[in-house]
């Protein structure tokens, strides 16, 4: 149960912030109160959200959490904080619950460098503002997360949330030129640096993408950006398994360089009102006349497999944002989504399988990379997809769940011989375990 009770020392964080930038358990926006109640398990205390405005700030609110052993759930906008793992507590530990730190009110632009592609960011800044301001410029970031209007630059880093844009501009890691960072302890720490051409120090850069806040909490990033290309156009390819899939292969082993492969499951096709058969959606973004040739030679590959083609210029943007919306949008809590690995070419084949369990999902083709998502699946279920997805040299991570669904099973599923230096990592960077604690693989 989480109390709305106000039982620890409040004025210590009152005094570093101030009053205005503390919400209590009862005053959380209900959203957001619903997501942390799904990062969290049960009988768990959370005293209150503090907003930092400042580095400086987060540092010291770290360092007073540190102090008191009060443990942190580090958040954004809060739109990805109950994915992963429950946090868990230690009461002869942490015997005073949890305080959640969000970096919303941490979301200024420190510095853009237009002719250099980089731009330099506070954690808490919103992706929508990001793109707003580099649109400005003609240059954007070449990412479509998950919740792209809420979700803030420092969720994205922590999540390794890219996209289908992985495909041609790989992946958040890959973007990461400089990281700053409040560590467990309270002090500030810097990696990378502002341009391209960086190569001093650790690449601590890739160490915090995918962290989820076990490691520290992220106050400021770097990133790659690229210019915004002057057209844009998505092919659609619908039918027979076997057909999509000798489509896909044929696109990958081609010369033809699309932004995104998406692999759409048969259900999702129909929810998206796409036909019927499993779906190819394919984008490409160029100047004017490489986009209308490249759309050409796919349509043809189509047509030579008996697939239903369909070319979207005018309305491709609201396809890929209805795309996003089926996967991400919730309509009720008991839905499950699932991250998913598979070799390529067993990506059909995965999907399908999620069909048979009233799932459906997608698959960025270039990488076996995929969301699964489920209105109601069982603990048993979930684990019989994992091991599929495991036979097929991949993974499944529940990123969404209920609570009974998280408690039953090991939401990450991993148990190689990097735990060991995972938790060697987690002992090294927190030293206390009060970031998130037991939230992440292997229990960390």
């Amino acid at each position: 149960m989480i109390s709305q009770e106000n039982t620890f020392n409040i004025q210590e964080l009152e005094t570093i912030v101030g009053k205005d930038n503390i919400s209590l358990w009862q005053d959380i926006d209900q959203t957001k109160k619903q997501h942390i109640s799904q990062a969290i398990a049960p009988d768990t205390t959370i005293n209150c959200i503090v907003y930092p405005e400042t580095q400086a700030q987060l540092s010291t609110i770290v360092t007073c959490c540190a102090k008191n052993n009060w443990a942190i759930l580090p958040c954004g906008s809060g739109s990805k904080v109950h994915w992963g793992g429950l946090m868990k507590v230690d009461p002869t530990t942490h015997k005073q619950g949890i305080i959640v730190v969000s970096s919303d009110r941490l979301n200024r632009l420190i510095e853009y460098a237009v002719g250099d592609l980089t731009v330099t960011v506070e954690a808490g800044m919103k992706y929508a503002d990001l793109q707003e301001t580099l649109a400005k410029t003609g240059q954007f970031l070449a990412i479509d997360p998950a919740y792209p209007e809420t979700t803030t630059i420092g969720g994205i880093v922590a999540t390794a949330d890219t996209g289908s844009l992985r495909q041609h501009y790989r992946g958040v890691r890959d973007m990461l030129l400089g990281i700053s960072f409040v560590r467990s302890d309270g002090k500030i720490a810097k990696a990378g640096g502002r341009v391209v051409k960086n190569v001093a120090g650790y690449d601590l850069m890739k160490l915090f993408t995918g962290s989820y806040g076990t490691l520290g909490i992220i106050s400021q990033v770097t990133l790659r950006v690229y210019p915004l290309q002057q057209a844009s156009g998505t092919i659609v390819l619908v039918g027979e398994k076997n057909n999509i899939a000798k489509a896909t292969q044929t696109l990958l082993s081609s010369a033809l360089t699309p932004v995104a492969i998406d692999l759409l499951s048969t259900n999702l096709v129909e929810q998206l009102d796409l036909g019927k058969g499993v779906g190819l959606m394919v984008r490409f973004q160029s100047i004017i006349e490489s986009v209308e040739e490249q759309s050409n030679q796919l349509l043809k590959v189509g047509d030579s497999l008996g697939l239903n083609s369909t070319r979207y210029h005018d309305y491709e943007a609201e396809l890929w944002q209805n795309l996003k919306q089926q996967i991400w949008h919730s309509q009720e809590n008991t839905e499950i989504i699932c991250k998913i690995g598979v070799i390529r070419n067993e990506a059909v084949e995965t999907l399908e399988r999620s069909v048979l369990e009233t799932g459906f999902g997608v698959i960025h083709a270039g990488s076996g990379l995929g969301e699964l998502k489920f209105n109601s699946v069982t603990p048993e279920t979930l684990l019989e997809l994992r091991r599929w997805c495991e036979s097929k040299g991949g993974f499944l991570t529940v990123l969404a769940a209920p609570l009974d669904i998280k408690e039953k099973l090991d939401v990450w599923g991993y148990n190689q011989n990097g735990i060991e230096i995972m938790r060697r990592i987690k002992q090294q960077f927190d030293p206390q375990n009060i970031l998130n604690p037991h939230s992440f693989v292997g229990g960390i």
